[in-house]
């Protein structure tokens, strides 16, 4: 079980330079079948994280480029009318894939953005009044530029919740930034990286998550952080249960991939910022001095942890 995720892991840092933390964050979200926001600025990485990722389970990739006129039936596929068979027939889109990346999805407009909604949440597609499956595994990754750059549409607050974590990788160090300038001299590594484990294996370790334990102390001590956070006086408003449960699964997968059978509190405090930062908001007489991790990172410190 272990080996798969270290292989999987090793995987993608053999051509993602000095961001260890933002891959495990990423494998966490595909092993508890969540979808993953980047947040950053264009050139990071963001791209080649989703490539890498999907070239490793040797699933099948399908991106989709985010601008002002992308319309829903882009993403989700259209209806042609067969004039030979005299019937319409469904074209699925990209939507239809093991790993879907949304590039800039902040770029498009909220119509487009919310025709994502019931395939991230359900894995399906409804068209022309029937329903479409979705592959196993699915799962989003999606990039988005910073809401002060030209030509972005903030996401709505339903649309961001459907995402499991929000990460956000940042610049690469002087010695990391040599290293990736070493590695693409000639041809970028991504075109040799081969899969690592297939489909069936990651639907398998998908399972497994759910075998790991979670004591009710845990549990509550993740309630107390919900509660803790829908009370303070900086948020208009804290995160949903949606955001509870996304803790305990992320929890689970941290857990398994620190080759541990249950969770403990500090896995939690490892995690919360990520599950829960996009879940936030914060009043508007604050913004300019704190930041949904500041207000999080608060909570973490003044929440009793359970023994």
């Amino acid at each position: 079980m272990s080996n798969d995720i270290d292989k999987l892991i090793k995987n993608i840092q053999s051509v993602i330079i000095g961001k260890d933390e933002s891959i495990k964050l990423l494998v966490v979200s595909l092993l508890a079948k969540g979808h993953l926001l980047i947040e950053d600025t264009p050139g990071l990485g963001k791209t080649i994280l989703a490539r890498a990722l999907s070239k490793s389970v040797n699933g099948r990739l399908r991106r989709i480029q985010c601008t002002p006129d992308l319309l829903p039936s882009d993403v989700t596929g259209v209806s042609i009318y067969n004039e030979q068979e005299r019937i319409f027939e469904f074209k699925p889109g990209p939507i239809f894939a093991n790993i879907l990346l949304v590039d800039e999805i902040n770029r498009t407009t909220p119509r487009t953005q919310s025709s994502m909604l019931e395939a991230m949440e359900e894995h399906q597609v409804t068209a022309d009044g029937k329903t479409y499956r979705l592959p196993s595994p699915f799962m989003v990754i999606a990039t988005q530029n910073p809401i002060e750059f030209h030509g972005t549409y903030p996401l709505p607050e339903a649309q961001l919740d459907r995402f499991f974590m929000k990460i956000s990788m940042g610049y690469p160090t002087i010695e990391a930034e040599i290293e990736i300038m070493q590695m693409q001299e000639k041809v970028h590594p991504i075109k040799n990286l081969k899969p690592v484990i297939s489909i069936d294996k990651l639907i398998d370790l998908q399972k497994q998550v759910t075998d790991i334990k979670i004591d009710k102390l845990v549990l509550e001590y993740i309630a107390s952080i919900m509660h803790a956070l829908r009370k303070h006086n900086s948020l208009a408003y804290g995160a949903s249960p949606r955001g509870s449960l996304a803790l305990m699964h992320a929890s689970k997968a941290f857990a398994m991939i620190e080759k541990k059978d249950f969770v403990d509190p500090d896995i939690i405090k490892k995690i919360a910022i990520s599950v829960l930062s996009h879940r936030i908001v914060i009043k508007p007489q604050y913004i300019s001095s704190l930041t949904n991790e500041d207000i999080i990172a608060d909570v973490l410190a003044k929440t009793k942890v359970p023994k």
